[in-house]
């Protein structure tokens, strides 16, 4: 493999896990061209990782909105365009990590002779020339990405999430930070937020923890999301005045930045929480209705899930919204769990 365009278009959770995949190339072929095809709003996670040379962006939003219009032979030059920088690129071997329709057809517009789908389906197999089923211990974190790199033969080393923080962003948090009169080190990222609600804890017992943090331990909860959050995230700060709200005021990279510089990351099954085991923070994750990992490969990292018989139920909740997978871990149960890191990270 010369040329290789790997292809992870969305979402931040699953681009954190797929992350591991581009150090492992390099090291087995450090000569190669390697580029990352993605959604231009996940891109800030992987613009700057050493191992990449080239991020392309793919403009899926323009596209929908061409088709939305009806402006069909618009849509078609866009498609041709893209389809001729890709080809241009000389790809030998396109690596489709997300396995779907739009996936496929994204490495077969590449012209690569070699297309490798992982788990492909809605179709995109028979635009692949290979398919390899999704494997690996689930147990793990980024399993399915170690299983495909060992399959095709790469030097996985110890294949763990990996970011790489932008200078300028990392300037623009700590100028954040300072504006709220926090220190480096002295403030617990919080990901409460993501996108259904059988994977939300609690906004009581966010707010029990955050009075933990604060009276027992001196440290402040700063609450992290977009701008879809802003109005849980303001029902969560209500609670006391000391808890900084940055949901929706931050971009991705700004993010970033913050949960490098945490004592502590908390969160449920959400990107965010993943970017903390890819930068060695300090982290709880808190799973309920979702599969969790459990080996998280990071001595400071640690997952809450309290296998429910029903759980992990996924998309299709049994308990009439209870979500008691999530409401049974306490407070205290999350911050026992999260004082020994602390201590291990000091």
């Amino acid at each position: 493999m010369k040329r290789i365009l790997v292809i992870r278009t969305s979402a931040i959770g699953d681009v954190v896990f797929a992350s591991p995949l581009a150090a492992a190339l390099r090291r087995s072929h450090p000569d190669a061209y390697i580029a990352w095809l993605v959604e231009p709003g996940i891109a800030p996670l992987i613009e700057h990782d050493p191992c990449i040379d080239e991020v392309i962006h793919w403009p899926k939003n323009a596209w929908k909105t061409l088709w939305r219009e009806g402006r069909r032979m618009e849509l078609l030059r866009r498609i041709r365009d893209f389809r001729a920088m890709l080809r241009a690129r000389r790809f030998d071997t396109a690596l489709d990590l997300q396995g779907l329709l739009k996936s496929g057809l994204l490495a077969w517009l590449s012209g690569a002779g070699r297309r490798i789908g992982l788990g492909s389906k809605e179709g995109s197999g028979w635009l692949m020339t290979q398919v390899l089923e999704r494997g690996g211990d689930p147990a793990r974190i980024s399993s399915e990405y170690l299983f495909l790199a060992q399959e095709i033969g790469l030097d996985t080393g110890d294949f763990l999430p990996r970011l790489t923080v932008a200078e300028d962003a990392d300037a623009r948090a700590r100028e954040l930070l300072a504006g709220h009169g926090l220190a480096v080190g002295r403030y617990v990222a919080c990901a409460p937020f993501t996108t259904r609600p059988q994977k939300h804890w609690f906004e009581d017992a966010w707010q029990a923890l955050a009075g933990k943090l604060l009276d027992g331990h001196g440290l402040v909860p700063v609450l992290l999301g977009g701008p879809a959050d802003a109005d849980a995230a303001a029902r969560i700060a209500a609670a006391d005045p000391r808890i900084v709200n940055l949901a929706g005021r931050t971009g991705l990279p700004e993010a970033a930045a913050l949960i490098r510089h945490a004592a502590l990351l908390v969160g449920v099954d959400t990107g965010l929480t993943h970017m903390g085991i890819a930068l060695a923070r300090p982290t709880v994750a808190l799973f309920g209705s979702t599969c969790p990992y459990t080996e998280t490969g990071r001595a400071n990292a640690r997952v809450i899930w309290l296998g429910k018989s029903c759980s992990p139920c996924r998309r299709h909740p049994t308990c009439a919204g209870s979500f008691h997978c999530l409401r049974d871990i306490t407070a205290q149960l999350v911050l026992d769990t999260a004082l020994p890191l602390l201590d291990l990270h000091a």
